[in-house]
């Protein structure tokens, strides 16, 4: 899948295309099931699949008060588009310059002279241009003007039609330490990556050494508590893992970290390694301990619990 980050760099020549333009944060199923059908009437038609997305969020930009938490950061997102088969996709970095042009402005030089898109993909509610001054029946109008057809994809529902998959739904789910519910909707379990930096060293004091996830680490850490989970690092180890998201209460701790001990593991050393963590299920909130034999004892049936998750 080819990779841009700037419309430089799409080649002369490049299409024609079908594209689509979105966030795709999460790149969950019902994006997912947009993709795939797009992907496979591009190929039908000899036509180029091309998706266009944006960094920063552009909430970021507009409302940065009320930007939404990522889900995926940028690199995972990438992974899991060309996942879906697509042949390119153009990270649009969203700047004042970008939205400050009109509709007709950014129809002309991304879908048409850029991409020379033959068809684009849009749901009932895309805006797009300056304060979203672009709606369907701009894109329709601009399309006949310009020579491509306009696809119309409706929301994409759960089997009984009570709510349709978002990333919006997502959010909600993780942040409310639902990440089991979260993954029915992902396709996949939700995932943080980032670089793994020394701690207080307190849990290999314990007996349970962790894996301290930096504090950039991309992707939406879900609420605070205990969950069963996969690491993997780069050399394509997928290990089991406890995982916590906590202030670690029992010690008077005063800053979130997110920390993973690989099951039956005590020889790892994951210094400045880049891991990816993968959240199954959530076995229980953050408590507060009075001791720390109770601490520990908890931790042995957390292990405990997190082996029969996963196994499973």
């Amino acid at each position: 899948m080819h990779r841009w980050t700037d419309l430089d760099q799409v080649p002369p020549g490049f299409g024609p295309s079908v594209v689509t333009i979105g966030n795709f944060d999460g790149v969950h199923l019902g994006h997912r099931q947009v993709l795939t059908r797009m992907v496979a009437d591009a190929a039908a038609a000899g036509a180029q699949s091309v998706a266009v997305t944006f960094d920063p969020h552009p909430r970021r930009l507009h409302r940065p008060e009320d930007a939404p938490p990522l889900i995926t950061g940028v690199r995972d997102k990438l992974e899991l588009l060309a996942s879906t088969g697509l042949d390119a996709v153009l990270v649009q970095p969203y700047t004042w310059e970008f939205a400050r042009q009109s509709p007709e402005q950014f129809v002309r030089r991304f879908l048409v002279d850029g991409l020379r898109a033959v068809t684009v993909v849009v749901g009932r509610d895309v805006r797009f241009g300056w304060q979203n001054a672009g709606d369907l029946s701009t894109m329709l109008s601009l399309g006949a003007e310009y020579g491509f057809s306009v696809e119309v994809i409706e929301d994409v529902s759960t089997p009984d039609g009570a709510r349709r998959w978002s990333s919006t739904w997502v959010r909600e789910l993780l942040l409310a330490g639902d990440v089991a519910g979260a993954a029915e909707i992902l396709g996949r379990p939700h995932r943080l990556r980032g670089v793994v930096v020394e701690g207080d060293k307190r849990g290999r004091e314990l007996g349970f050494p962790t894996a301290n996830l930096s504090s950039d680490a991309d992707g939406l850490v879900p609420a605070d508590g205990v969950y069963a989970g996969w690491l993997s690092r780069a050399s394509g180890d997928r290990l089991p893992a406890a995982i916590s998201i906590g202030t670690n209460p029992t010690f008077a701790g005063d800053s979130r970290r997110v920390e993973a001990y690989v099951l039956g593991r005590t020889d790892l050393d994951l210094y400045g390694d880049e891991i990816l963590l993968e959240f199954v299920e959530r076995l229980r909130p953050t408590l507060k301990f009075d001791s720390v034999d109770d601490l520990v004892a908890t931790m042995h049936d957390d292990a405990a619990k997190a082996r029969v998750v996963l196994s499973a």
